[in-house]
């Protein structure tokens, strides 16, 4: 082992407002030991998401909240060290919920169950673009989207590790694709590699304007990860019978007040429209399918995707703030120091 001690991050204060180092303590424990029906994991990647501002605070949710003193709840790949358990072997690649910590013992069940990373895979896409945040721009899109060839998408936080792949999905079933996001190089990244037909920058652009200028048919599907006025401009601009998908409201995760609702709901009832939340674990017996279809459109070019790899575990706390501050590029993860 190339460690002594389990080095661990714990939630150390609820926050309020944003979400910052300070919520955080660092903590040395003993590595941990399998029992009967167990592996011992060492991490090596660590997955950062919007969700796990939401994991922080004392409230029902489709998980229960992190406890103080616990270590900081995340998506992790690593490999098997030792292992108790029929289904696994020392040295198999595995991904799990394995936290802000070196290792971690499982024994295989769980919201999120251990799985065998797919031979051939790197690791680090069971993380991303093959992880949640990939299967849910995949679920969320074609099954409450139900994309129609020539019909207009709009997504919000475009440039994110969800919003882009759902972008990419509607625009290999046909679609015309708009997306919205922060700062001309996501923009430009989004009209480029990701081939969007057009992009909104929300920081420097008008962005009703803009949806006027890009959806002259108005929109078909909104997929929504950020809410606040960027839902009320988008609603704003449905077409007849359009699609709204609530992915995620980015803009309030950090709010220290709920944030005003939309002003202007009633245009679903003008337009006949659908607004439909979801929760990608819901689709847990389907990730298999979802899977194998999003690696065909990557090896046959057709999907691109980009991984923001921090490394350090002194930078672990830091680096969910820049999910929130607009740092990252595609998929937020992690690179844990002192491996073999």
């Amino acid at each position: 082992m190339s460690s002594e001690v389990n080095r661990q991050w714990l939630l150390a204060k609820r926050p309020q407002g944003m979400v910052g180092e300070h919520n955080f303590e660092y903590a040395e424990t003993p590595i941990p030991q399998p029992g009967a029906g167990e592996v011992l994991v060492r991490n090596h990647y660590l997955s950062f998401d919007p969700t796990q501002r939401g994991w922080m605070e004392d409230r029902e949710s489709y998980m229960p909240p992190v406890q103080i003193g616990e270590p900081m709840r995340a998506g992790s790949v690593g490999r098997v060290v030792t292992s108790n358990h029929p289904d696994f072997a020392a040295g198999d690649w595995v991904q799990g919920t394995g936290g802000w910590q070196d290792y971690f013992v499982s024994n295989g069940r769980g919201a999120v169950p251990l799985s065998k990373v797919p031979e051939g895979v790197p690791p680090t896409y069971v993380l991303s673009v093959l992880g949640v945040t990939g299967l849910t721009a995949y679920f969320g899109l074609l099954d409450l989207g139900e994309p129609k060839p020539g019909q207009t998408v709009l997504v919000s936080g475009a440039a994110g590790a969800t919003g882009s792949i759902a972008g990419q999905i509607a625009r290999i079933k046909g679609c015309r694709v708009v997306g919205i996001a922060g700062g001309a190089e996501k923009c430009a990244w989004l009209t480029g590699p990701a081939r969007f037909d057009a992009a909104i920058d929300y920081r420097n652009d008008n962005v009703r304007a803009r949806l006027a200028e890009t959806c002259p048919d108005r929109v078909n599907i909104f997929f929504d990860n950020v809410g606040g006025d960027i839902l009320e401009a988008g609603l704003d601009h449905l077409a007849m019978h359009a699609r709204v998908v609530l992915c995620g409201g980015i803009s309030a995760y950090n709010a220290t007040e709920p944030p005003p609702g939309p002003r202007n709901l009633l245009n679903l009832i003008i337009m006949r429209g659908r607004m439909e939340g979801f929760i990608v674990l819901d689709y847990l017996p389907r990730f298999g399918e979802a899977v194998k279809e999003i690696l065909g459109w990557i090896e046959s070019g057709e999907l691109v995707h980009e991984e923001d790899v921090q490394e350090g575990f002194e930078k672990i706390p830091a680096t969910l703030t820049r999910l929130f501050t607009g740092k990252n590029r595609g998929k937020q993860l992690l690179k844990l120091d002192g491996l073999d």
